[in-house]
């Protein structure tokens, strides 16, 4: 087996110390070698092993790590991964990578002629529901596909003091959900023709949107992706149809509550308990309905699959164009929403 895997993790608030640092310590090829941050009491008393620094500088000056987590307010993103890669280390950069499709551009041609990795997390390609719905589509079992929703609904009629939820950070649904429920999309069904959205801020004292409904035109059917901070009675995670059936599935991935909960990756239960879909379909002249179990949730093959793209020069599932698509998805519904047209999506290359 590999080495671990050296990985300095810029920030320690929330996802740094939520979505990123557990998983890597559990993940079983990766290990927390140094933490960035201003916290530095908080992060020695969870991870005692770890180095824990001051600033990027810092850590990009240890020599032994290869790999650095940017887990810190969206608006420092780009500087804090282009410094990162500059200085000749790998880059995982937090949901949105950037705040616009030109700076995940130049990200993504920094890390080309470094010869490095830029790599957006994108951890939901690994929650048990999506993986679930990939098989379907995979199999076909659905048919050619007319319908596809994805929903990520919540209900937090208060607006909380924090820059998630402050426009000029970068802050709001579109640039907190959006970029899950976009990438979700693409790796099932790949670049759209057609990019049309409604982005609205409904909530008292709010100043970025809380709700965020996109339809990514294709040839021959429309993925709608919707996000709210105001939904009490929430729909289906997933509602597919196609020409031999449909299927439903409710509830969120287990994975992110369980990890606020304090259980981490290979503790009993970790990923499991999301609902069962149902999936309705024909077979032979008579339509048949059935529960479909959900896979588990599976995040540490996010940092299983960097060790593999770092360490064996493995193709890492999601790429930097990628990232570059997401971003100019989210740019295209922020016009689309605006001047209330649909517009032509075009690849940045």
């Amino acid at each position: 087996m590999s080495a671990s895997l050296k990985i300095g993790l810029m920030g320690y608030g929330f996802a740094g110390a939520t979505f990123h640092a557990p998983v890597i310590e559990h993940c079983g090829r990766a290990s927390v070698a140094a933490i960035a941050t201003g916290q530095p009491e908080r992060a020695l008393a969870d991870y005692p092993h770890a180095k824990v620094v001051a600033d990027l500088d810092a850590l990009l000056a240890l020599e032994e790590v290869e790999c650095v987590v940017i887990a810190t307010p969206n608006d420092t993103h780009f500087d804090l991964a282009r410094r990162t890669l500059e200085a000749g280390k790998h880059v995982v950069v937090d949901k949105p990578v950037t705040l616009t499709a030109a700076d995940a551009h130049t990200l993504a041609n920094i890390a080309l002629a470094r010869g490095k990795l830029f790599v957006p997390f994108h951890n939901r390609r690994w929650d048990g529901d999506f993986l679930t719905v990939r098989d379907l589509l995979a199999a076909q079992t659905l048919g050619r596909v007319t319908q596809y929703e994805s929903h990520f609904d919540r209900f937090r009629p208060e607006v909380r003091q924090r820059w998630r939820e402050e426009a000029s950070r970068g802050g709001g649904l579109l640039f907190d959900l959006g970029p899950h429920l976009i990438d979700q999309a693409l790796a099932l069904f790949g670049a759209p023709q057609t990019v049309s959205a409604t982005v609205r801020t409904h909530r008292d004292a709010a100043s970025a949107p809380d709700y965020v409904h996109i339809q990514l035109g294709y040839s021959e059917f429309e993925a709608v992706l919707h996000a709210s901070a105001l939904t009490a009675l929430v729909a289906p995670r997933f509602s597919i149809h196609g020409t031999r059936g449909s299927y439903v599935k409710y509830g969120l991935d287990t994975q992110e509550d369980q990890l606020k909960a304090g259980l981490r990756p290979g503790d009993e239960g970790f990923g499991a308990g999301n609902d069962a879909g149902v999936l309705r379909v024909v077979e032979g002249d008579q339509e048949v309905e059935r529960n479909v179990p959900t896979q588990n949730g599976d995040y540490v093959g996010f940092y299983i699959a960097l060790a593999d793209a770092i360490q064996g020069g493995v193709k890492f599932p999601v790429s930097a164009q990628d990232a570059v698509d997401v971003m100019t998805i989210i740019e295209l519904a922020a016009r689309s929403s605006e001047e209330g047209v649909r517009l032509a999506f075009e690849r940045v290359r």
